[in-house]
């Protein structure tokens, strides 16, 4: 009786061994074009899935992004989006069709900014885009590099503001990026220059202030850290 690792030829009654014809040569072709194909795959996935980024633990709690789901997510957005202190710099007042709007144009788009929850210890506190500074608009303002992420920001209820809290997930979200994009070599954002909170909580996190921008509907504040001191701040 042939050992069980090997199987018999019917027309010629010659055992053969899988390991080296038939089964593991196809495999050994799939893998081969496995391994070419997971570089185009990445490539595709232009922030390298969020949805599927670990939840990261923080002085406050347990952190993680959840991408937004507007079924489920839109009234909580829209309240979030009619604060006053919201409006002034995100301009997205008004009925939910105003953020669903928003939300459609990214949702809808080729993957390059995704519009996520901040979860704090399973509560959703806070709004964020993880998008692609170097494919955005953006990037025309400022010396980009390939795979740049840049993050927009802000504090859902007002009872979480004012004390911190922003600074600590700020180092949270980029130590997420930096994590998960090992091809991007930078973390950028551009809060409004008027925006005196944020531009002072970006610079709590560990992002250096590079320069003023200006941008369409705003002047701001150019924010960047780097993953080459990612373990000096």
């Amino acid at each position: 009786m042939p050992p069980t690792d090997t199987t018999t030829d019917t027309t010629t009654g010659t055992a053969t061994d899988p390991d080296r014809y038939g089964t593991a040569h196809h495999e050994t072709a799939e893998q081969r074009f496995t391994v070419g194909l997971l570089p185009l795959l990445a490539e595709a996935d232009l922030l390298d899935s969020p949805a599927g980024w670990s939840a990261l633990p923080t002085p406050v709690g347990v952190f993680r992004l959840e991408p937004v789901r507007p079924g489920r997510d839109l009234p909580l957005l829209t309240r979030w989006m009619n604060d006053p202190a919201v409006a002034a710099y995100w301009e997205l007042a008004g009925a939910s069709a105003v953020t669903a709007a928003h939300l459609r144009a990214q949702l809808d788009g080729d993957g390059r900014s995704i519009p996520c929850l901040g979860v704090l210890d399973g509560t959703p506190m806070s709004y964020w885009e993880i998008y692609r500074a170097d494919l955005d608009p953006v990037s025309r303002h400022y010396p980009a590099r390939p795979h740049d992420t840049g993050i927009h920001l802000l504090i859902g209820d007002g009872t979480n503001r004012g004390r911190g809290l922003g600074t600590t997930l700020l180092r949270a979200v980029t130590e997420l990026v930096f994590d998960n994009r090992p091809r991007c070599t930078r973390v950028i954002a551009e809060p409004d220059i008027r925006n005196t909170p944020s531009v002072s909580a970006f610079l709590a996190a560990g992002f250096r202030y590079a320069t003023e921008i200006e941008l369409p509907g705003k002047r701001a504040a150019l924010m960047i850290r780097e993953r080459s001191l990612r373990n000096l701040l």
